[in-house]
């Protein structure tokens, strides 16, 4: 399901390398690689007001703008912790590929001292809403793809002039998230012209850009008009690229390999980094360690985005250790003259300790995180958003707290990973399909090292 160019509002932005992270051998102008992770970067600030209403527009703060008919409890984005309203931190349209729901996901967070560092005061929920026309297009799409394949049709030669080699969409869902649209390729040449009786197949397979109906929910004479929120600014959307980190010279006929690089290859992801395991070590934290060299080639990010996939952990704490469990150690050899090189455990993320989806069953997966980043763009506004709403005798306490020190407000985490419905379900009480919904989902704060 792919959105409308309408509500693309890609930047483009300078990708930060560190140049301490390469060696002199790096210089040899290795290209970057893309990984299968896609960027939330900060875009211009939300001003037109059909965008705010629009649950398509991608944002970052502002008032949410809702999917579901009816509008959802006003008790979802309270704390769990002190029972007051969170500011809405990000909301991203993304729906599921080939379904036929618009989808968006709605993520709230308590900037209160007293909440930080504990459970519930960051919330995640996914709005659905079942789409009438996208779904009788995908159904006539899907008909006619089942045709195709009962009608054989001959095999054409790969190795022939103008040959067109079948293969995976290298888009896919990626090109939905946050508003986003497919483009071509750098040096991609026009296709021919289809003959007049595949124009009209063809134009019923590329036309998929279907818009979602707006927000029908308006936040006027609503309990959702009175909660705090930040300034609301566009959320952008890039894919991201790392530079191959410089491999240490071995000895000729040496090789190293990674034994998750069969595996990781079998699902198409992308195997330049998120292949490589943690090892256990006393020393530094490497997880850490590994997070701000990630991130470092794209400091600018708010949201790392990966449907499916593995998230990037911030440090070595519990939610480290139950996403990436510590695996079985080697047997230790019995003799002395069993001389045995036992090589670092390794740890790999293994999503089982999740939680099901308490609706239907189904796994979760991890969808998006949030990255430190945010909390930066979101102090620099909540000061002036905040100003704008209150009183002279409000503005003047809140003066007074703040230089007492007892009224400080901010986040201090440092990502908070969001996992999702696998199934994307939309089932009421007796399990029965319904045409919206609105469900909370997993959120994992890792607070700091």
């Amino acid at each position: 399901m792919t959105s409308p160019n309408a509500c693309l509002h890609q930047s483009l932005v300078s990708r930060q390398q560190d140049d301490d992270d390469w060696s002199d051998e790096d210089e040899d102008g290795s290209a970057e690689i893309e990984t299968s992770t896609l960027l939330g970067i900060a875009g211009d600030d939300i001003s037109t007001a059909s965008d705010l209403t629009d649950a398509v527009v991608s944002r970052i703060g502002g008032y949410p703008a809702f999917l579901p008919i009816d509008e959802p409890p006003f008790a979802s984005s309270t704390c769990k912790v002190c029972g007051f309203p969170m500011e809405l931190l990000v909301q991203m349209w993304c729906p599921f590929e080939d379904s036929p729901r618009d989808r968006a996901l709605y993520i709230w967070g308590c900037s209160a001292p007293a909440c930080q560092n504990k459970e519930g005061s960051v919330r995640a929920w996914r709005g659905l809403r079942f789409n009438d026309e996208f779904a009788a297009q995908l159904k006539e799409k899907n008909e006619k793809k089942k045709a195709k394949i009962e009608k054989p049709k001959p095999q054409a030669n790969p190795f022939s002039v103008g040959a067109v080699i079948p293969g995976p969409n290298p888009f896919s869902l990626g090109t939905q998230i946050f508003g986003g649209a497919t483009s071509p390729a750098p040096g991609d040449t026009a296709p021919e012209e289809p003959r007049e009786d595949e124009q009209e197949e063809e134009s019923d397979e590329t036309d998929d850009e279907l818009l979602p109906v707006l927000a029908s929910v308006t936040l006027e004479d609503s309990p959702w008009r009175s909660a705090p929120c930040f300034k609301p600014v566009y959320l952008n959307t890039e894919s991201e690229f790392i530079r191959p980190s410089a491999q240490s010279k071995l000895p000729p006929g040496v090789q190293v390999v990674d034994s998750l690089d069969d595996n990781e290859s079998k699902k198409g992801k992308d195997v330049s980094w998120m292949s490589e395991a943690y090892e256990n070590s006393l020393d530094v934290d490497q997880v850490f360690d590994r997070f701000t060299k990630r991130v470092a080639h794209n400091s600018s990010q708010c949201v790392r985005y990966e449907l499916d996939g593995t998230p990037l952990p911030y440090a070595s704490d519990k939610i480290f250790n139950s996403l990436f469990p510590l695996p079985p150690s080697p047997p230790t050899p019995v003799t002395k003259a069993a001389f045995t090189v036992v090589p670092p455990a390794k740890r790999v993320y293994d999503p089982a300790s999740l939680p099901v989806c308490p609706v239907c069953q189904s796994k979760r997966v991890f969808e998006c995180q949030l990255m430190p980043n945010l909390i930066n763009l979101l102090a620099s506004t909540s000061s002036d958003v905040e100003n704008k709403r209150m009183t002279d005798d409000e503005r003047r306490k809140l003066v007074e707290q703040e230089l007492k020190g007892g009224n400080s407000r901010g986040m201090d985490w440092g990502t908070c990973l969001v996992f999702s419905c696998s199934n994307d379900c939309s089932l009421d009480a007796d399990g029965k399909e319904t045409r919206d919904s609105w469900r909370e989902e997993v959120v994992l704060v890792q607070w700091g090292v």
